[in-house]
């Protein structure tokens, strides 16, 4: 995908949004002028277009007055206004009430500008996944990944490693190079403002409680931080765009579950998740297929309402690092707890309620207790 050149993104998808926009009101002014011609034809004899230089300053009131400005003027300055003019005066002239005419069709630009900036901004978003994975395999965990990925102008950057490859720069070795200033660069701002009291503390909080399972693979910061979460996702390497496909993915994986899912997205643990994600479309594969063992296996949603954020999150972490299809067992999963409190695990309870205890005098016989009449029934 060839994107423009860093600063042009923005402005250019605007200027296409507003011109489509112009396009869709000259196709229903088209239409709505064919039909008044095919009326007045009916009628007895189709009437001509009014001069042009009458019909401009007239038209161009009420459009300004009417339409949205910017749609507007994408209609003004194109060559065809002139005759757009004497087909709105044509209509008015014809009986239609332009003041409920043309809001109407300023509507239908709008939403048409919308959509199609909307879709420029989704495009250019998803392009700058493909940087960002490349960013991942360059550029450790550290200050210089994560400040290109949280930095505003990152879409430009990424533009940029875009043009540069097109011209054959090996944008890859660039980055290894671009890293090594960066460090340079911020170490010696951090000495300027004493960064070794603020690192002397070593790995933060967050960081420490991180490592193990959910995190093993994973190039992980010292000072992860799981309470901003958009810093959290630049330090894990996760783009925005990224971010927000992943999030799509859990939506999809849990259809029909939209409170687990917004509970999910929302963990504290949930960049991790993503950077599990992100690392193994590394890999090559699907993120999808590994979030279809969430509704497979559903043993996430046994025990109490109040852990069941941190079932999902050990639920997503195995479903993103077991193989797609290693089959999952037929019988259900029992939890400690749960066969903690059975009287019908294996052997009799040491406490179990109304038994014996299970520490009896020495020489006295285990006697079983005489069960209720109800509890004859087999179960």
């Amino acid at each position: 995908m060839t994107m423009p050149y860093p600063g042009e993104p923005f402005a250019e998808a605007v200027g296409e949004a507003v011109q489509t926009s112009a396009m869709a009101v000259r196709l229903v002014l088209a239409v709505a002028d064919a039909v008044r011609r095919a009326a007045q034809r009916r009628a007895g004899g189709e009437q001509p277009l009014p001069p042009p230089d009458q019909a401009v300053p007239e038209a161009a009131g009420d459009l300004k007055a009417l339409v949205s400005p910017d749609v507007a003027w994408a209609l003004m300055s194109g060559a065809d206004w002139p005759a757009m003019a004497q087909q709105l005066v044509a209509l008015r002239r014809a009986g239609v009430d332009l003041e409920q005419f043309l809001p109407r069709v300023g509507e239908i630009a709008v939403l048409v500008r919308d959509a199609v900036a909307a879709d420029a901004a989704r495009t250019a978003a998803e392009g700058t996944e493909e940087w960002a994975r490349l960013l991942r395999s360059t550029m450790p965990a550290g200050p210089v990944r994560e400040a290109i990925l949280s930095s505003p102008a990152w879409p430009g950057l990424a533009a940029t490693m875009n043009a540069l490859r097109e011209r054959g720069v090996d944008v890859r070795q660039l980055l290894a190079a671009a890293h090594a200033e960066g460090v340079g660069v911020d170490q010696a701002i951090s000495r300027v403002l004493d960064a070794g009291r603020r690192t002397s503390a070593g790995s933060s909080r967050d960081a420490v409680r991180s490592y193990g399972p959910l995190t093993v693979g994973l190039d992980l910061p010292p000072d992860l931080d799981l309470g901003d979460r958009r810093r959290a996702l630049a330090q894990l390497g996760v783009s925005e765009a990224e971010n927000a496909r992943y999030v799509r993915c859990v939506h999809l994986a849990l259809a029909g579950r939209e409170r687990e899912a917004a509970l999910l997205v929302n963990a504290r643990q949930w960049p991790l998740l993503a950077a599990r994600m992100a690392r193994l479309e590394d890999d090559g594969r699907s993120v999808p297929a590994h979030l279809a063992r969430l509704l497979r296996d559903r043993s996430w949603e046994a025990g109490p309402v109040s852990a069941l954020v941190p079932r999902l999150v050990h639920a997503t972490a195995e479903a993103l690092h077991r193989p797609t299809h290693d089959g999952l067992a037929s019988a259900p999963v029992v939890t400690a707890s749960a066969k903690a409190s059975s009287a019908t695990t294996g052997g009799p309870p040491s406490r179990a309620r109304g038994n014996a205890p299970s520490h009896r005098p020495k020489g006295t016989p285990y006697r079983a207790p005489v069960p209720h009449p109800a509890s004859r029934r087999s179960r």
